[in-house]
């Protein structure tokens, strides 16, 4: 797979997103068709695999076998790593930051990476690659195709790490409104644990590859590269581990919301069981009295009604009075 085959005429109408050749000293030179070729530097090509143009030039080039092209196409979905030859194909997802959706939406992308050559997929925009971009930009970049995913890795785990930042803030807002006995609204709590959940499934997948990319003998990696990818696997354990102290703490909120709910409806059928017994005697006394029958006394006294609801005020009183006595109020 030599590169001076990979120039020309041989990227030409297959519609890459970026295309650039790494200078070696930070930057990056844009590729055309016309581009003369630098076998001493690699190159990288982006493409979004929906892209007709670019999926048929990945299908149809010689530069990939069988394994390699149903990867860059998105037909391989697992995190995973997949050496063939010279190259390794590798399937990494990060936090999705595209307007409209949501971040546990993760952002999958695939990547082929030798020596010579950085052959990048994906249909969704990946705005981790925009800080790699912006290095190269301000020629403070890689310079090689290790130093290119290290900073890519770096770059996935930035956007975990403030991902993780913002879940911990919605925590806290959650934990301080629980404090003050005031119940959170159901369905963010769901939304909140669902986030914390998938994020942490991948993530954790995520670090197994990048504990591997730092154990392999890959020829495009140097030692200081599998040193900071294995430090990259450290600080994605990191996050990983403060995504689990997260699950635990919104099992801890949902407990205390359940309490709470069964406080303040054990609350209202106290208070109703209060009033029942507050007019229990009165309800008794206005059946009795209430029967339709000859001979109940005082029916034939003008005055017996008011008396009468006088004396069930008094012992309404007196069974307030004697339920406050056994502090049963």
């Amino acid at each position: 797979m030599g590169v001076v085959a990979i120039y020309g005429s041989i990227i030409q109408d297959s519609e890459p997103v970026h295309a650039y050749q790494l200078d070696g000293e930070g930057g990056f030179i844009t590729i055309d068709v016309n581009a003369e070729a630098t076998p001493q530097m690699p190159f990288w090509l982006h493409y979004d695999y929906r892209n007709k143009a670019s999926y048929q030039w990945i299908k149809h080039s010689g530069l990939f076998n069988s394994t390699i092209k149903d990867g860059l196409t998105g037909n391989i979905n697992r995190l995973r790593i997949i050496r063939t030859g010279d190259g390794t194909l590798i399937n990494l997802q990060t936090i999705n930051k595209n307007i409209g959706d949501r971040p546990e939406q993760l952002v999958a992308f695939r990547i082929y990476i030798n020596n010579q050559i950085i052959v990048s997929s994906r249909h969704r925009k990946v705005k981790s690659l925009e800080p790699v971009i912006d290095d190269l930009t301000h020629h403070v970049g890689a310079k090689t195709s290790g130093e290119w995913l290290v900073e890519v890795a770096d770059s996935i785990n930035d956007e975990v790490s403030d991902f993780t930042d913002i879940l911990h803030d919605r925590l806290i807002k959650m934990e301080e409104k629980i404090l003050t006995e005031e119940i959170p609204e159901r369905g963010k709590l769901a939304l909140l644990r669902k986030q914390i959940i998938i994020v942490r499934r991948y993530m954790s997948t995520q670090r197994d590859v990048f504990a591997r990319l730092a154990t392999e003998k890959f020829q495009w990696m140097s030692d200081d590269d599998r040193h900071r990818m294995q430090e990259n696997a450290e600080r994605l354990g990191r996050c990983i581990d403060e995504l689990d102290g997260f699950v635990a703490r919104t099992a801890v909120i949902t407990d205390e919301i359940n309490a709470l709910i069964s406080e303040a409806t054990n609350k209202r059928i106290y208070t109703m069981s209060m009033l029942a017994i507050v007019f229990l005697p009165s309800t008794f006394l206005t059946g009795l009295f209430g029967v339709n029958l000859n001979g109940i006394p005082g029916s034939e006294f003008k005055f017996a009604f008011s008396i009468f609801c006088l004396l069930l005020s008094c012992l309404i009183t007196f069974v307030i009075w004697w339920l406050k006595r056994g502090k049963w109020l």
